[in-house]
């Protein structure tokens, strides 16, 4: 999987609630129940793994491969593509290309998602250019900013338009999701102004805690925290070591 920017993150979510995602039918299984969210979480790293196993030649996998390549346990594999209405084959396993349909179409993604980004700065430019999201089936429609000298300039094909103006891309692109990649301090003004314009899934960068309406789906990817969890990790080793 290629990082983004050099880092590779597990984002988490940060709304006040988290709701089962409902999930569509899937031709040739039986109907799913409501997914949890801690399944959801884990589904992106199911769909790594077979696309992994599909580009390998694999044909069937078994839940235990699964887990293994996945970091989870065999049951938990199990238990949560139960979910998509997946039960494998007994003696045979899983059908890599029809588990990872399965799990794209639970995920949306097989419906193109338009995403807009406020903030171009060093990092609005790289996920702009990031080629893995229109692998993934988001498409960068808009990248706005409120620098005026960054304004009217061109990253990846799109023209960063004024931060003024974004109600009308997110009306005129059909835009769903945001990503916020300004300062702390204005990430909130922002966040409000995505969810006024009617988007309902927010990504932030932005190093502090956002507050959303229940409609609308908040995550957050914070770096900083990340390493300085890592960080204390690595303290108490040395100090173990000591």
């Amino acid at each position: 999987m290629t990082s983004l920017a050099g880092v590779d993150v597990d984002t988490r979510r940060t709304a006040a609630s988290v709701r089962a995602a409902p999930v569509e039918q899937v031709a040739g299984t039986r109907r799913a129940r409501a997914v949890p969210a801690a399944t959801v979480a884990r589904l992106p790293g199911y769909l790594r793994v077979l696309e992994a196993l599909g580009a390998e030649g694999v044909v069937t996998t078994s839940s235990e491969e699964l887990a293994a390549r996945a970091g989870v346990n065999p049951p938990q594999v199990r238990k949560d593509l139960s979910f998509l209405g997946s039960y494998g084959r007994r003696g045979v396993g899983y059908d890599v290309a029809h588990l990872a349909e399965q799990v794209e179409v639970v995920l949306g993604l097989t419906t193109q998602r338009r995403v807009v980004i406020v903030g171009a700065g060093h990092l609005g430019h790289a996920l702009a250019s990031y080629s893995g999201l229109a692998d993934q089936g988001f498409a960068v429609v808009g990248l706005l900013d409120s620098d005026p000298a960054v304004v009217g300039t061109t990253v990846a094909g799109l023209v960063v338009q004024p931060v003024q103006r974004l109600a009308d891309v997110v009306d005129e692109q059909e835009a769903t999701i945001g990503i916020i990649t300004t300062p702390a301090d204005s990430a909130q003004e922002v966040c409000d102004a995505l969810v006024a314009a009617g988007v309902v899934g927010i990504l932030t960068f932005a190093p502090r805690v956002l507050r959303v309406p229940p409609h609308v789906d908040l995550r957050a990817v914070d770096v900083a925290s990340e390493l300085q969890i890592l960080a204390f990790h690595d303290r108490r080793r040395a100090a173990d070591g000591a």
